[in-house]
């Protein structure tokens, strides 16, 4: 195997070599690529900047890129970054301003951390919805509203939205289309003889000069074509001479589309966003990672004289490293942090491993694997997710055929710990969820939707696993739901969740099996399982501490095999 070498330092004329590297990783992939028998690429020390993504192939099958030293107590951090450093900063009233140029981001990230757009709770006044936007009886004031951007947390349960703004006059607002007219169809419900319509009142607005009080916050002026503002009100004792300041520019950082055998080891994967919501488009939120882009939605039924318009169809927010149709693909290692998106995504194709691998500090969710045969995503941390899509899940596998989803650790995330749509085989083993559910409700620590096989042979196994913490009012901790069918689920531990599991579901559970499971509070619907439903030897414990001592071993063995 040949072996190349790539320094942010480097000089791409140079042979590639330990003491003469590359200085760009696509100097390294035409090197890799002119190689028989395949390649390694060791990335120094040091942020190998990227301008635009980085792209592998077919022609590509074969190489391994990792970071040097990989696996010794030498191995260097080589952060592959999509970002931006901003440097000419003005201070004025306490506020440091930066002309930008074009920049377009909805992310920023000072000395490593994530600052918050700058933002306020709802409208002031006495505000009310109108067919094409809102009016309030306060003046607003707003010095960009074309930048402003609507949050409505919880239109349903599980759901929330982000629409913009088109204009503002006096204290009428002009909500920008086609957002607020999709929202408008989407979003209707009746719950308890209450009907709903459209995304109602804002909970949340971000991104004008005017929100600037909260230090650490921060602005994006676009008001002026081509010259962009960025506007920060730091933290004390920073300085914007010593500050390091980085704002994601890419969307994609790294694809790999059709390739056999290319792996990536023990790199940092770090700095960038995704615009589609900053457009007229917004995002229009349903569930989990999908979100919607018209066409049309239909209506279910969830109970006496209770429905929710869902979408007939739904778009998943994307990744920033993407894995599509590839086969026998390893990812080992490495970090996905600071990216405005999900961290990775891997659709189609065979045989991906994803493992040992920590997930944090991401808009969206952690890991997503689609219409894969026979991947594995396993002994991963994933923590603080869905900084900015709450549905998202930190791991997400659906369409899937025999995939395994074993040892993870999954903690401090908005909605779902795990999720498991419609697929064939599906096997979640041994995870630890702790503090799931912290901002929507109506999920749970693992949860589960759809057929999931049509036989004993090619069920779903939910095994092994122990829930904790999940924490906002009206959650499952374990949650079969949506016409859940052919699952298994065995020797499992729940505990302090609103609900531990819940049996009942709309429409009903078939050739679902609950058996050996613990928990400190019964199910929903435990006392006269529905047809569809066995639930054998499951013990209830409510005593804290003597539920920590009957489950010990199950806890044992869940979570992470390699702690870090």
């Amino acid at each position: 195997m040949f072996h190349f070498h790539v320094a942010p330092s480097g000089d791409d004329s140079g042979p590639g070599s330990a003491d003469h590297p590359f200085a760009t990783l696509e100097r390294a992939r035409s090197a890799a690529r002119e190689a028989a028998g395949g390649a390694l690429v060791h990335l120094r020390g040091g942020t190998h900047v990227l301008t635009e993504p980085f792209s592998l192939g077919e022609p590509d099958s074969g190489t391994v890129y990792q970071a040097y030293g990989y696996g010794t107590p030498g191995q260097e951090e080589a952060v592959v970054s999509g970002g931006r450093p901003i440097a000419g900063w003005q201070v004025r009233d306490g506020v440091w301003t930066a002309e930008v140029g074009d920049l377009d981001t909805r992310q920023l990230y000072v000395d490593g951390r994530r600052a918050e757009r700058a933002w306020i709770p709802g409208l002031p006044g006495d505000a009310r919805a109108t067919a094409t936007g809102y009016v309030t009886d306060e003046p607003l004031g707003w010095r960009s509203p074309g930048d402003v951007e609507f949050v409505h947390r919880g239109v349903y349960p599980w759901t929330e939205a982000r629409c913009g703004v088109a204009s503002v006059s006096g204290s009428t607002i002009t909500m920008a289309q086609p957002a607020f007219g999709w929202a408008a169809e989407l979003y209707n419900s009746v719950w308890e003889g209450q009907t709903s319509s459209g995304p109602g009142l804002p909970t949340r607005i971000e991104n004008d000069p005017s929100f600037l009080r909260e230090p650490g916050t921060f602005v994006l002026d676009r008001s002026r074509p081509g010259r962009h503002v960025l506007l920060y009100l730091p933290l004390p004792g920073e300085d914007p001479a010593r500050t390091r300041v980085v704002a994601p520019v890419l969307e994609t950082l790294v694809s790999v589309a059709g390739a056999r055998d290319v792996a990536f080891k023990g790199l940092v994967f770090a700095d960038a966003t995704w615009l589609r919501p900053s457009r007229p488009e917004g995002f229009l939120h349903y569930h989990g990672n999908g979100y919607y882009e018209g066409g049309g939605v239909e209506t279910a039924v969830i109970g006496e004289g209770a429905s929710v318009t869902y979408p007939t169809a739904s778009v998943t927010i994307p990744a920033c490293v993407t894995f599509e149709d590839a086969v026998g693909a390893e990812v080992e290692g490495c970090r996905f942090t600071r990216l405005g998106a999900t961290g990775l995504g891997v659709s189609g194709g065979a045989d991906v491993v994803v493992r040992t691998c920590d997930f944090d500090t991401l808009s969206g969710g952690g890991v997503v694997v689609s219409g894969t045969r026979n991947a594995s995503v396993e002994d991963n941390r994933v923590h603080h997710v869905g900084l900015e899509y709450s549905g998202s899940p930190g791991i997400g596998v659906t369409g899937t055929y025999g995939c395994v989803v074993a040892n993870n650790e999954v903690t401090d995330v908005p909605h779902c710990g795990i999720t498991v749509g419609p697929g064939e085989g599906t096997q979640v083993l041994r995870n630890l969820t702790v503090d799931t559910m912290r901002t929507l409700a109506d999920g749970g620590g693992i949860y589960l939707a759809g057929t999931q096989g049509d036989s004993a042979d090619n069920q779903a196994l939910v095994q092994g696993n122990v829930i904790k913490d999940t924490r906002t009012p009206y959650n499952f901790g374990l949650y079969t739901d949506y016409g859940a069918s052919w699952v298994t689920v065995e020797g499992n531990v729940v505990m302090r969740a609103d609900s531990s599991a819940v049996l009942e579901v709309g429409p009903p559970l078939e050739n679902v099996v609950y058996r050996g499971n613990f928990w400190d509070a019964d199910p929903i619907g435990h006392d006269n399982p529905p047809s569809g439903v066995r639930y054998e030897d499951n013990v209830t414990i409510k005593d804290g501490p003597e539920l920590d001592a009957a489950t010990a071993a199950i806890q044992s063995r869940a979570g992470l095999l390699v702690r870090r």
